[in-house]
């Protein structure tokens, strides 16, 4: 497939109530997209990922924590992290996420 396309990135997720709830939008050998849709009050606990991570918040709010900082993480927010990085995340509001995954090399 030469291209993928979504008109809406938020159209591709129906957040739930009480719940985090993902869909893989795209995933190639080097890389994956990811739509979160979180409830409000819901999130993920402090993790790291394994390859480099690019957070983008589509609509909604979250309170994001990188590497101990506190990130206020609003519609056009946009982090890249490096593998390892530890963090975690709470939607203040139903949020919609995008995560990038990329392996290097």
């Amino acid at each position: 497939m030469a291209h993928v396309a979504l008109s809406e990135v938020a159209g591709a997720i129906d957040i739930q109530s009480g719940a985090v709830v993902s869909r893989v939008i795209f995933h190639d050998d080097r890389s994956e997209v990811t739509v979160f849709g979180f409830d409000a009050g819901e999130g993920l606990s402090e993790h790291q990922a394994s390859r480099s991570a690019i957070v983008q918040v589509v609509k909604g709010r979250l309170e994001f924590i990188a590497d101990g900082e506190q990130l206020d993480a609003g519609p056009g927010f946009w982090l890249h992290m490096e593998p390892g990085t530890p963090h975690s995340l709470t939607a203040r509001e139903p949020t919609v996420m995008l995560l990038t995954l990329i392996d290097a090399g």
